[in-house]
């Protein structure tokens, strides 16, 4: 997206501290240092320094209260008061024109592709006002070249950096929050899913249901055939539990060793419908040793049966434990008797 401002507290914080530093700069070496310039030119550069002070201190403190076009605006801003320094002071030399990089810097880090470019413009744009207004034309054309030139690739690279940084990011955030030999989300996501879903629910959204799921005998199939094929049983399990899942908006995790959790937007009779659906696919698959693995399986519903995420994952937990007392291979929604898989209240 054009407008898009990637993180904004680093946006921030880089905006904050440029601003403090060259307040600090500017005052020290443009009125300090040239106590004996033009008053005008004392009171201009005083008034910028304060300005810069003024402005950093509220990108630290209240970055919250300024605009989003504000930050947006940050690269041209800047390389406006860098050209403007530079016609003001009539310096041309390489360390002036150096002061470029912030606003170029900030674009490529925090900014689109798009504003990057404008960026780019904006400064190629300024220091040939700079250089063709103090410079002979031969001189002038070579320097703005060089610097337009020098900004472009640099920005480029930075950019490039950046967003192979930001996709490196992602793929770490997805196998931090994944079962590596399922593919499926882990508890860690299970638990802010489970947080996020059962808030929304408890104060009037879509129902939510918590499907518990145990693999029967799991050890049995480990000890027997080996953990190859318990892996592969595993597997099993987990892309029948993604085939059945409706829509969505639901998340399948794996919880650890043999143990599944679902979590549907979904009432009390389609979330025992899923479940029963999720064994059917278990039951039709083959190619394992020992045949295909049997489930049970716990349900329970909020509102209904629980009020919080954590009483909800208690109450489905009750209900898978009841059918592991019923028999295994069959699903039990909380408050019912267990009967076999396909009977429920």
């Amino acid at each position: 997206m054009p407008l898009q401002i990637r993180d904004p507290h680093g946006a921030s914080r880089a905006v904050a501290y440029l601003m403090l530093a060259a307040g600090v700069y500017n005052f020290v070496t443009g009125v300090l240092m040239k106590l004996g310039a033009p008053i005008f030119e004392l009171i201009a550069l005083g008034v910028a320094s304060a300005a810069f002070s003024l402005t950093g201190v509220a990108c630290l403190r209240r970055p919250g209260k300024l605009p989003r076009a504000f930050w947006l605006s940050v690269p041209f801003l800047s390389s406006g008061v860098v050209t403007g320094l530079n016609l003001a002071t009539q310096d041309t030399s390489t360390g002036a024109q150096l002061f470029y990089l912030w606003p170029l810097l900030y674009a490529a880090s925090y900014l689109s592709r798009v504003m990057i470019g404008a960026t780019v413009a904006t400064i190629s744009a300024g220091h040939a006002l700079v250089a063709f207004t103090f410079m002979d034309v031969g001189a002038a054309l070579n320097d703005w070249i060089a610097i337009t030139v020098a900004m472009a690739m640099t920005a480029l690279v930075v950019a490039g950096l950046v967003e192979r940084n930001d996709r490196l990011r992602d793929v770490l955030e997805v196998q931090a929050g994944s079962d590596s030999l399922t593919g499926l989300a882990n508890r860690r996501t299970f638990d802010e899913w489970l947080g996020t879903t059962a808030t929304a629910a408890a104060h009037g959204g879509a129902p939510l249901a918590l499907v518990m799921i145990d693999v029967d005998h799991f050890k049995n199939i480990n000890d027997t055939w080996g953990h190859a094929t318990g892996d592969r049983a595993l597997r099993t399990v987990a892309d029948a539990l993604r085939a059945a899942a409706p829509g969505e908006d639901h998340l399948v995790a794996r919880l650890g060793g043999d143990e599944f959790a679902v979590l549907l937007r979904a009432g009390p009779q389609e979330a025992i419908g899923y479940a029963e659906q999720a064994r059917a696919v278990v039951m039709a698959t083959d190619g394992l040793p020992g045949g295909p693995p049997q489930l049970s399986i716990g349900v329970a519903v909020l509102p209904g049966h629980a009020t919080t995420g954590e009483e909800l994952q208690r109450v489905a937990d009750a209900a898978l434990y009841q059918a592991k007392a019923g028999g295994r291979g069959r699903s039990v929604l909380a408050g019912a008797t267990p009967a076999g898989t396909a009977s429920y209240p």
